[in-house]
């Protein structure tokens, strides 16, 4: 039972730290509105660019604002 929890928080802190350095060096990813292609159909069939990303079929990865925050609030206190 220990090793079986001892792996599981393993692989969830091994699967985390890859995330956050994927953040730290690729932080755009796809827009999940529009899957990166700019616009989207709207009720009535036609097209549009797409709101959640102004049209530019990338967003920044919720890893990414994590490690911005991070890097502020640590800016912020040394100061």
């Amino acid at each position: 039972m220990t090793l079986t929890l001892l792996l599981a928080s393993l692989a969830a802190l091994i699967y985390a730290a890859s995330y956050l350095a994927m953040c730290a060096v690729s932080p755009w990813g796809r827009c999940r509105r529009c899957q990166g292609r700019r616009s989207h159909r709207t009720a009535i069939g036609t097209r549009r660019d797409c709101p959640r990303c102004d049209g530019t079929g990338i967003r920044v990865r919720i890893g990414r604002r994590l490690l911005d925050y991070v890097r502020a609030e640590h800016r912020a206190g040394n100061q």
